[in-house]
């Protein structure tokens, strides 16, 4: 190559996830139904786990069986699960703070076993009050953000979908949509933050690596 010629850029790399996809829009599409899947498949067992045990309570016309949910919960779920899937990466490039820590899908699976066990926890452990269940949880919350996500922007998310979603869950209650059964933090569980501060880590870890790249 001669002096003074400057060799021009080659196309940026891609990981090997749905970031290959070179078109903005059609990435975010498919990420986004991607992750709606992810939240219907998990707010459908997870929801199993909450009705076998007594904890939420339906209405009688709305549950055939002890294998449905009632219909709006999947697809409310996969859209909020679509949605904090896709801001999560969106507010690491808008702050410059691209998160790097354990970005590999073993570890994300990793934290969606533990999200799924402080969810089947909350059903089926049984403590002497709702106070000591809610601090466990809350610990075991704190302790997924810590294990594998630790970052600011992850932690400031998952307390604000935790006020938000306990905040509309708090409205369809009241409301008589469903109930809960012992309720002791207004009209729902004490715990039931902890558990969407989980989720909302484990969607945000989700969307991250698809988001990933390389």
């Amino acid at each position: 190559m001669a002096e003074g010629e400057t060799e021009s850029p080659g196309p940026k790399k891609c990981g090997p996830y749905i970031s290959s996809v070179t078109s903005q829009s059609v990435n975010l599409m498919i990420r986004g139904v991607v992750l709606f899947f992810i939240g219907v498949f998990l707010a459908l067992v997870l929801n199993l786990l909450q009705i076998q045990r007594n904890v939420t309570l339906f209405p009688p016309d709305v549950i055939a069986s002890i294998f449905s949910s009632a219909w709006w919960v999947p697809p409310c779920c996969g859209t909020a699960s679509a949605v904090i899937g896709l801001l999560y990466p969106c507010i690491d490039r808008h702050l410059g703070e691209p998160h790097k820590f354990k970005r590999e899908w073993s570890s994300v699976m990793r934290c969606v076993a533990v999200f799924v066990g402080i969810n089947h926890a909350s059903a089926k452990v049984d403590f002497d009050n709702n106070i000591q269940l809610s601090l466990t949880l809350a610990a075991l919350s704190i302790g997924l953000w810590w294990t594998f996500d630790r970052s600011r922007s992850g932690f400031g998310l998952g307390v604000g979908i935790a006020f938000l979603a306990t905040l509309v869950t708090q409205l369809l209650v009241y409301n008589g949509v469903y109930q809960y059964t012992s309720p002791d933090f207004l009209y729902v569980r004490s715990w039931l933050p902890c558990i969407f501060f989980a989720g909302g880590i484990t969607m945000g870890n989700i969307g991250r690596q698809l988001a990933m790249v390389s």
